[in-house]
This record gives C-alpha cells, sequence and structure tokens, in this order.
C-alpha cells in the first residue's frame, strides 16, 4: 500500500493551498499519494490541480464592504466560529479514520492538528503566523496589548501539538513574519526557519521577452506589477484604485494589473497605451520577473516571492489586518519597499510610492541582498524531506 500524506491547507486566498501543492506535486513523483482538506476557494484550486480535496466547514474572519477586516463583525461571528470549528475537527477526524494517513500537514489549521493528536497520527505545521494581531488602533491600549498576548501564548500551545512547527521564512533578523512569531514562550523554541515555501523562479529569459513582446511593452520604460489577492471581498477597492493609478501613469510607467480571479478570464485587455489588464495571468511569474516594481498586497506566500524574484515593492495591506500589517512593516524596515495604509489608498498615494520606489536604488539594492540570503533556504524541498521522514 502506497504511503499517504494529508494536507490541510487555510482555505481563505490561495497562498496557503499553492504552497501544499508544490510540496504535493514533488511528492507525486516519487509515487507519495497526497489528499487535501479544505474549504472555501483553496477546494477548487486544489481541485483544478488533479487533487482530491474534502471539504470541511469554513472558519475565517469577516470583512467590511471596504475591504478591510471587520472586527464588529467577526466578534459577531464568534459563536459560528466555535460552532464551525468543533465542526472541522468532527470531519477531520472522520477523513483521518477514513483515509489513515502517514503523517498530517498542516498550514495554518488548528482543527487537523487537534484530530491528529487524538488519532496519534504525527503531524506538522507550516505556520507564519502565531499572534492573532488586533488592529493598530488598539494597540495603544494597555489591555489590547495584555490581551494580544495572552491570547499569543495559548495559541503558541495549540501549534505547538504538531511535532514540528515550520516556520517558512528566513531565519532572524530577516524575518518578514518576525512581528507575527516572535517572542512567544510556547513555541519559541520549536520554531524551525525553513526558508520561502514558494516556487523558486526558474524564468526562461527567452520566454519572458516573448511575453514582453507580446503586449508590446517598452523596455525604455518602467514596467509595474499590480497583483491583487486575499479573500474576494478585500478585492474591488484596491482594484479601483490600481487602475485608476495605472490611467494617470501611463504611458510613462506600463502596467500589467492582475485581479487574482483564478475562474476569471486569462487573456489580457488594453487599459491604457501601454499597460494591461489580466482577471487571471496566466504568466505572472513572467511578469514578475519583467518588472522594475510589484505592487502586492502582505500576504507571506507574494511578498516572499517578490524577495525570491528580487524586486522591491509597494505593499497595500489589507485594512486592521494584523498579519499583513506586521509583514509589511518589516519589508519597509528591511528597506525592500514602502508601505501604504489601505484606509488613505488613493490614486495619488499609490503613484507617489509607486515613483518613490522605482526612484531609489537603495530599494533595488535592498531587495537584490534578501533575493541572495533566500537562495540559500528551498523551503519547498524542506518541508518535501521533512513529510518523507515520516513516510
Amino acid at each position: 500500500m502506497s504511503p499517504l500524506a494529508y494536507f490541510a491547507p487555510y482555505g481563505v486566498g490561495l497562498g496557503h493551498a499553492s504552497r501544499l501543492l508544490m510540496v504535493a506535486d514533488h511528492l507525486k513523483q516519487e509515487e507519495i499519494n497526497v489528499q487535501f482538506s479544505s474549504y472555501g476557494e483553496a477546494v477548487s484550486y486544489v481541485s483544478m490541480r488533479g487533487y482530491k480535496c474534502v471539504t470541511v466547514s469554513p472558519v475565517e474572519f469577516a470583512w467590511s464592504m471596504e475591504g478591510g477586516f471587520s472586527v464588529k463583525d467577526s466578534i459577531a461571528n464568534l459563536p459560528v466560529w466555535f460552532a464551525n470549528f468543533s465542526r472541522q475537527v468532527n470531519q477531520e477526524t472522520r477523513n483521518l479514520l477514513g483515509c489513515n494517513p502517514n503523517i498530517v500537514v498542516s498550514d495554518s489549521r488548528l482543527s487537523p492538528l487537534m484530530a491528529a493528536r487524538l488519532l496519534k497520527i504525527p503531524s506538522v505545521v507550516i505556520l507564519n503566523q502565531i499572534k492573532l494581531l488586533l488592529s493598530p488602533r488598539l494597540h495603544d491600549l494597555i489591555a489590547s496589548r495584555i490581551f494580544e498576548n495572552i491570547v499569543a501564548e495559548f495559541l503558541g500551545s495549540m501549534w505547538a501539538m504538531a511535532e514540528r512547527v515550520l516556520v517558512p521564512d528566513l531565519p532572524p533578523p530577516y524575518t518578514l513574519s518576525a512581528h507575527n512569531i516572535w517572542d512567544i514562550g510556547s513555541t519559541s523554541r520549536k520554531l524551525e526557519y525553513i526558508g520561502f515555501a514558494s516556487p523558486r523562479p526558474h524564468i526562461n529569459k527567452e520566454h519572458v521577452i516573448k511575453i514582453t513582446n507580446m503586449l508590446g511593452l517598452d523596455r525604455s520604460r518602467p514596467l509595474v506589477f499590480v497583483h491583487v489577492s486575499g479573500p474576494v471581498q478585500t478585492r474591488p477597492a484596491f482594484l479601483k484604485v490600481a487602475l485608476e493609478t495605472a490611467k494617470k501613469l501611463d504611458p510613462k510607467i506600463q502596467f500589467v494589473i492582475s485581479a487574482g480571479n483564478p475562474r476569471g478570464k486569462s487573456h489580457p485587455r488594453r487599459i491604457g497605451r501601454l499597460s494591461w489588464f489580466y482577471e487571471w495571468c496566466p504568466v505572472r511569474d513572467e511578469i514578475f520577473a519583467a518588472s522594475d516594481l510589484l505592487v502586492l498586497r502582505g500576504g507571506h506566500v507574494a511578498l516572499s516571492q517578490a524577495i525570491q524574484f528580487g524586486k522591491p515593492v509597494v505593499t497595500v495591506p489589507i485594512e486592521n489586518h494584523g498579519e499583513q500589517l506586521g509583514n509589511c512593516a518589516k519589508i519597509e524596515e528591511l528597506g525592500a519597499g514602502v508601505m501604504l495604509h489601505p484606509k488613505r489608498l488613493r490614486p495619488e498615494r499609490l503613484g507617489d510610492a509607486i515613483e518613490k520606489v522605482l526612484d531609489g536604488s537603495d530599494y533595488n539594492k535592498k531587495a537584490t541582498e534578501l533575493q541572495s540570503l533566500a537562495e540559500k533556504l528551498n523551503g519547498i524541498d524542506n518541508v518535501v524531506k521533512i513529510v518523507r521522514s515520516y513516510l
């Protein structure tokens, strides 16, 4: 009987699922079976890649129509969260009993770890957030900071149920997720920095030239790639500002904008003299490689890919999203980009930030330095080796 690995990525957005899919593709080549469990967009994304994915009850945050994290609605949803989390644990327990895997690999989900612990199945977790960071406007309150630390220690003890806690990031002091994982006693000794768990750039230069020629891009002008991502509700407001910014700066600056919709059309349409819009960009890596600057949310996977490509960034974290705010603040501290506050995002502000980074050679220099550090660690290969060790 072939060995089986059970993968359980967080279901909101595609970053968590995408890195486990890369691990699954490596294992598949060795005839190791992989079964997935998730919810939300991740289910269709995993299924589209040809893997079996069991759907479980969703446990996710609430988002406002303006594209930010809604504290009020999230608190109101707590009873639903706890109910669905309990359902998740039951569902995952049944799933594991049904397929009897050799190893459970969770990406930022607690319920599979609890089910694995109950059934005495080895488990590892890939994690770049332990703290549940509160909104910055609440951070000035001492009571809020105390609450945040108490919750962090509790969550840390829960994540520590896994035999190994893998951090898909650079080691200190260059850790992007530093604000989200450092200084937690219950897990500090268990953290293993494995390097970025995102695709290593293997770009064919001829293919890049072919794509840029197809789009009619002018190599004498800077190219900016705006990659919209995150929960569905958070995308429209960011996308609208990005499109308006492109119209103002084209043709001085060329833009390629992706709406990040995996079910959208993959054919580009022109939005200016030299700029293009994709609902879903099938040549994202090639555009990453050709670009002079990336405009991204603050997701860990997207930012780690930017570093692997050696590109400076302008970040627009989701409003009140503690993890993204922490990631973006660290990128700015490291000197590889500029962070814009999402609530004050306007085409003029985005345009000014883009021009500031394009005109500053220090941003490019720092991005290249971080790229060299990232090349020394291969997160995907390290996860594959760890999973294989259990099989």
